[in-house]
């Protein structure tokens, strides 16, 4: 029998909008935007090309680039166009509204519209922490809850070090980014494993 997709999930908790892998890695996430690369003239593309190149050999760590792709559902933006139809009481722009939405679900049926985000993970490891002998790194001896807490806040603010790090060097290529908090990584783990679901529920949290 499949594994549970729960065992295949090597994350331990969520929390003040740092992913704690099982282990005590720490990973942070920026959503970023996007540059439409093709509509610039070839010495704006080798320039950001030269960019982005001095950008990652500036990094002294790895961070992994995610794009999710997911089918623009406008379900409910057809819904409030026809409501909108049926409260007019122009005839003639009853009309319009009507050829409006043909339009709109035609197009729907021709093109497959996409909604794309991007998103770059941050690593910092358990290891790296500046403090800390090396007994404490593995884990031999249980530490107290306090002593977890304040380690977990030094990491956090070594991350946090990293994540700002990464977004200056995005907003020298003209992206701009910002940290996911909480709430909003748990969303996006939740629309990750479960791609055909429209809503997402709200999920507990250890903060």
């Amino acid at each position: 029998m499949p594994a549970p997709t729960q065992q295949k999930i090597i994350i331990e908790e969520i929390k003040e909008g740092v992913i704690v892998l099982k282990g005590g890695d720490l990973r942070g996430v920026l959503m970023a935007s996007s540059i439409n690369f093709s509509l610039k003239s070839i010495d704006e593309q080798d320039s950001l090309i030269l960019k982005y190149q001095s950008f990652l050999n500036s990094l002294d760590f790895p961070i992994q680039i995610l794009m999710n792709s997911r089918h623009l559902s406008i379900d409910e933006y057809l819904a409030s166009i026809e409501q909108k139809k049926k409260e007019q009481a122009n005839e003639l722009l009853r009309i319009q509204i009507s050829e409006y939405l043909d339009f709109i679900k035609n197009l729907v049926q021709v093109g497959n519209i996409m909604d794309q985000s991007f998103f770059v993970v941050v690593p910092l490891a358990r290891v790296e922490s500046k403090e800390g002998n090396v007994i404490e790194k593995l884990g031999l001896f249980q530490k107290k809850d306090n002593q977890k807490t304040k380690n977990f806040d030094e990491l956090k603010t070594q991350l946090w070090q990293r994540l700002e790090y990464v977004a200056a060097g995005l907003a020298g290529l003209g992206i701009k980014s910002a940290p996911l908090n909480t709430e909003e990584i748990i969303q996006l783990f939740y629309r990750l494993y479960n791609m055909g679901t429209k809503t997402v529920p709200t999920a507990p949290t250890k903060e």
